[in-house]
């Protein structure tokens, strides 16, 4: 049986937090946080411990380090004395954007397993699309933890870790681009005489229902674009417009301009 400590509760920790008590015991979780009544009250609400960032290093056997980017070398040095004195490894999991798994290894002090990860913000409704590599170190066993500790997350992929940046730049940044279009076709709809909440309902499930179909049947976006332009239509004449304006190119260009900006940030 294993344990699982999450350090930092925030946005993204919480919901990892949330997910594994809904797929393992949830008196296997342990939460901490800079802010202790943080940690106390996620732990209450999820029926399971809370503790320090100490106890969280010492006993769990997956440890998710869910603090930003910039805080990841302070907080590894500070638990390199309780790793250090561990007999069993522990397996790091970082959500760190930038932060490579032979970063983490060495401020870590040492060769300890690491699992990178990229999750989303969908993560927190089990709708996810969480990124996952894996170092040389990590155990079967160890990886099958993680998989079924996130299994209520959402989706998980491995990638490779020299794509890892550029997945990220789909499925982590893409929430925000999505919403943007959510809220761009409600705009229209309330331009046309649709109530708001309505009109956010229409575009929202629309596009929740458009991605379920794409993944549940397997077929090409354009290929189920076209079943939906009818000859002389009206869905045709929508997509000339956002043709001309450059929807297709502009979406691109953000993703490029995510990737690229992660790659600056780790020079």
């Amino acid at each position: 049986m294993s344990v699982y400590g999450f350090i930092g509760t925030g946005n993204m920790g919480g919901a990892l937090a949330q997910a594994a008590c809904q797929a393992v015991d949830p008196a296997d979780v342990i939460l901490a946080d800079h802010t202790a009544a943080k940690a106390e009250a996620l732990a209450a609400r999820l029926g399971c411990r809370s503790g320090s960032n100490e106890e969280a290093a010492a006993k769990a056997d997956l440890l998710f380090l869910g603090v930003k980017p910039h805080a990841v070398a302070a907080l590894l040095d500070s638990l390199t004395p309780v790793l250090e004195k561990r007999k069993t490894p522990c397996t790091l999991v970082s959500m760190a954007a930038g932060l490579s798994v032979s970063a983490v290894q060495a401020m870590a002090g040492g060769d300890h397993p690491v699992i990178r990860i990229m999750p989303n913000t969908p993560s927190a409704i089990g709708q996810g699309m969480i990124l996952y590599t894996c170092g040389p170190d990590v155990s079967d066993e160890a990886l099958h933890s993680f998989l079924t500790c996130l299994s209520r997350a959402g989706r998980l992929l491995a990638l490779p870790e020299g794509m890892i940046d550029a997945g990220s730049a789909v499925s982590g940044c893409g929430p925000a681009y999505a919403d943007l279009f959510i809220q761009a076709l409600a705009d229209g709809g309330v331009a046309c005489g649709l109530p708001r909440s309505a009109a956010q309902e229409l575009a929202a499930q629309t596009v929740l229902g458009a991605a379920a179909l794409i993944l549940e049947t397997g077929r090409h976006p354009d290929e189920l674009k076209d079943a939906v332009c009818s000859p002389g239509g009206t869905t045709i004449q929508g997509v000339r417009v956002l043709e001309e304006r450059a929807f297709r190119g502009s979406v691109m260009d953000a993703v490029i301009a995510a990737y690229e900006k992660t790659l600056e940030l780790k020079n």
